[in-house]
């Protein structure tokens, strides 16, 4: 491996790394007061890799939802990544599948950032392994840290984290509804469909919020393509 090339990649993906602080931090806070074992909540980010995915899993574990209803909600949740690899794939240095394979995974929202802005035609495997490297592996580390906070401490203070989960979601929310119509409109029509769902009963929990994702980016995609062409 190009050593020149994994430092850069290193150094570049230094802020991914100190951004996911306090984001795994709290994921494993949380993870521990949902009732996952530190084994459990490590695995997740070892295997999963994907902070928002993650976030929405705990969520559906408290609700009871079963594994393959889990699964699918993560699989939507995550399916911009074909995109913003396949983006990546024509800016990467022709390379074995198998370490394009080792590197898509490693793709995140942020480290896709710092990818895509490089000025390199054909941006070294060697830098984006530097990335990857650095911000996955403060995203696993921060998350076991996170879970052995919350088990020390006291009992009250892990059952009330359990609201953070949905303090943390507003707070992402906001953010991005300021000055957007369509991220407003689409979480209104998502929560608009889901509040439908959980009142009449018509649909369990993970189902519920898997249609209500799916029915409700559909709906703003027609609108929108239709105003497109107006």
């Amino acid at each position: 491996m190009d050593q020149r090339g994994f430092s850069a990649g290193l150094k570049a993906g230094i802020s991914i790394a100190i951004g996911y602080f306090p984001v795994a931090l709290t994921f494993g806070l949380l993870a521990k007061t949902t009732g996952l074992s530190l084994l459990e909540a490590t695995a997740m980010s070892i295997f999963v890799f994907a902070g928002a995915a993650q976030y929405i899993s705990l969520s559906l574990i408290t609700a009871g939802v079963g594994p393959a209803v889990i699964i699918l909600n993560t699989f939507i949740v995550n399916i911009r990544h074909f995109l913003m690899t396949a983006s990546l794939n024509e800016k990467m240095q022709p390379d074995a599948r198998w370490k394009k394979a080792l590197y898509a995974f490693g793709i995140t929202d942020e480290s896709f950032s710092v990818l895509a802005i490089q000025k390199e035609d054909n941006l070294r495997t060697s830098f984006a392994a530097g990335v990857i490297v650095i911000s996955y592996g403060s995203w696993v580390i921060f998350t076991a840290l996170g879970h052995l906070i919350g088990a020390n401490l006291p009992e009250f203070l892990q059952a009330a984290m359990s609201i953070a989960l949905y303090a943390l979601f507003v707070g992402l929310l906001v953010p991005s509804l300021r000055g957007n119509r369509k991220v407003l409109s689409l979480a209104a029509i998502a929560a608009l469909f889901n509040s439908i769902f959980y009142f009449t009963g018509w649909l369990t929990t993970g189902w519920a919020i898997l249609v209500s994702t799916l029915a409700s980016a559909i709906i703003i995609e027609l609108i929108s393509s239709k105003g497109g062409r107006s």
